[in-house]
């Protein structure tokens, strides 16, 4: 990797470590804390990469973004923020950034990226960039915020897409925030301006449903909400109202917490209406896949409710624990209104163990458990195949001692992945199952489960 580098962040150690590890890349760097300096050295003709924070002393590093791109056409710069929201993450792709990077970031990932730009400005012809100035929408309301490498992804992939006319099919569980996920897109495009129109069963359940639809649609976006829960009758109105689009038709996306591929296979969702919404399947991860974003999402409805007029609250550090181990399966929805809940019924402004423990007594510990089929509880799984187990002995029953096989074969999968999810730590394992840590220790050896140390990623 060969080239030079301008770096600004006003943090020093950052600039150390960049400086240090670009340089023994083989790079030129220039760093500095200031904007201002930045915009100099572009400037002047200084750099093949620019790598900038976002929130500097003397300025917006996003909002230099048009600027760079006016004096340099064609000079890459990287977005790295501690800013974790996917407000971040549009604005970078909308003033055309090469790439963004939430902090902490990870050191090899920047480099590989930063070869990649380097790479890439040396093939290219520079071309004057159409870059456009961050969206001035208030970005307060928008909890999808996160800066585990699930969510990180997410918002790239919204970003990229945003902009673009395929169809958007956003999965995942109730509570997850897949409305707001299709709501950013539109708010984040360029068809922001025009109307934005939600489509549920009953909108369809009418003949002229679709031709209201379309009016009130205009070229603006389409979503229609849980898609998977429309009838034979309703997905056929659909599909024809698709047919009928031309040119500057409105965007269409759809949201399901149904796996409508199964749905699909089973019959009970149209092969052709699955291919026409999934041009491209963002999946939002529930927040059991990303329990480091729980603090973040705390903070700011403990903010949000702040300004609210309610009162200022904070978790003591085990009741933040008690959070954070909890399965939540109305996910962050369910997450905001628990901690409603805290904020009026806490004695104390912080919220200890004992209070969390109260309200999340008084809740589902978790969805009922799925199996192969879609909507199939885990007990009717379980159910068929036993019966399937029963009949392949022909009408001879199986050699005694079934029940503790097919304890055996429950608790191993059991006791693997919850220990997979608190990083092989014994103890949070035996407190997430609720049994005696001792008992844990002896179903690991009479299992022979292997048991793996390791840190949860930030």
């Amino acid at each position: 990797m060969d080239g030079t580098i301008l770096v600004a962040d006003d943090d020093r150690t950052i600039r150390t470590v960049l400086t240090q590890a670009l340089t023994r890349a083989g790079c030129k760097v220039h760093a500095t804390s200031s904007l201002v300096t930045l915009m100099r050295w572009v400037e002047e003709g200084k750099g093949d990469l620019v790598i900038s924070d976002v929130m500097m002393p003397d300025g917006n590093g996003l909002e230099a973004l048009p600027k760079i791109a006016e004096l340099r056409p064609g000079l890459p710069v990287i977005v790295i923020s501690a800013q974790n929201t996917i407000m971040t993450a549009i604005q970078a792709a909308e003033a055309e950034a090469f790439d963004y990077l939430p902090k902490p970031f990870d050191l090899p990932d920047l480099m590989k990226r930063s070869a990649k730009a380097l790479e890439i400005k040396r093939r290219a012809n520079p071309a004057p960039s159409n870059a456009k100035a961050p969206s001035d929408t208030p970005q307060d309301d928008l909890p999808l915020i996160g800066r585990t490498p699930a969510m990180q992804t997410l918002y790239r992939l919204v970003a990229r897409v945003m902009n673009t006319d395929l169809p958007v099919l956003v999965t995942g569980e109730s509570g997850t925030g897949k409305s707001l996920i299709a709501r950013a897109i539109h708010d984040f495009s360029d068809r922001r301006s025009l109307p934005f129109v939600v489509v549920s069963a009953a909108d369809l359940a009418v003949m002229e449903g679709p031709a209201s639809i379309i009016s009130k649609a205009r070229n603006g976006s389409i979503l229609f909400d849980e898609v998977g829960d429309l009838d034979e009758e309703a997905q056929a109105r659909v599909v024809r109202m698709l047919d009928s689009f031309t040119d500057n038709a409105p965007r269409i996306m759809a949201t399901s917490q149904a796996n409508l591929s199964l749905k699909m296979e089973n019959g009970a969702f149209r092969q052709d209406l699955f291919y026409r919404l999934g041009g491209v399947t963002i999946s939002v991860p529930s927040l059991r896949e990303r329990v480091d974003d729980i603090p973040l999402l705390a903070e700011h409805f403990f903010a949000k409710a702040e300004r609210e007029g309610l009162n200022r609250r904070r978790f003591a550090p085990n009741a933040l624990d008690l959070v954070r181990t909890y399965s939540w399966p109305g996910n962050v929805r369910q997450l905001e209104n628990t901690i409603r809940r805290l904020i009026v019924t806490a004695p104390e402004d912080e919220i200890s163990h004992a209070d969390v423990e109260i309200v999340l007594g008084n809740q589902p510990a978790m969805e009922p458990l799925q199996g192969g089929g879609d909507g199939e509880k885990l007990s009717a799984s379980v159910n068929k195949h036993l019966r399937r187990y029963f009949d392949l002995h022909g009408g001879v029953l199986p050699s005694p001692g079934l029940y503790q096989r097919i304890l055996r074969e429950v608790e191993t999968p059991l006791i693997e992945i919850a220990l997979d999810a608190v990083g092989g730590n014994q103890a949070k394992c035996a407190d997430l199952l609720g049994i005696n840590r001792n008992t844990l220790r002896k179903k690991i050896n009479d299992l022979d489960i292997q048991v793996t140390r390791r840190r949860k990623l930030m």
